[in-house]
């Protein structure tokens, strides 16, 4: 099995970046992971509530368990998110398309997460079921 198949295995998604605006790519992203049967959790700290969920300003305010730290934020500012990923626990940082921080994916891969960047996670979905 391949990383991205694994991590498509994985089951509780936090979006950090997730805007309420439907026009915006982490708004399909995110209903379409929900139409999947994925749980998300919004990262946002200007929402309380995107998409029908409870938004949470940080990694860390979450109170559950995240599988995969998905990010649609500018590749300058991952470092820290990488680092918060670790240390929630995450189990995959995924670095959207165009998010590319090469720094932030080796403190990831350091602390054994899986870690993807510049790659759409539901391009990859989609191909992952195609493939089934």
């Amino acid at each position: 099995m391949n990383t991205i198949s694994e991590i498509l295995n994985l089951q509780t998604i936090a979006i950090v970046g997730l805007s309420p605006n439907p026009a915006r790519p982490s708004y399909g992203v995110g209903l379409y992971l929900i139409e999947h049967g994925y749980k998300v959790i919004p990262v946002n700290p200007g929402h309380a509530e995107i998409l029908g969920l409870r938004s949470y300003a940080t990694l860390k305010d979450i109170p559950a368990v995240v599988d995969i730290v998905d990010v649609f934020r500018k590749g300058e500012v991952c470092v820290p998110i990488a680092r918060a990923a670790t240390e929630i626990g995450a189990k995959a940082l995924w670095l959207q398309e165009g998010v590319v921080n090469d720094e932030a994916l080796k403190i990831a891969a350091d602390a054994g997460l899986f870690a993807v960047q510049d790659r759409c996670i539901l391009k990859e979905h989609r191909k992952h079921l195609s493939a089934l």
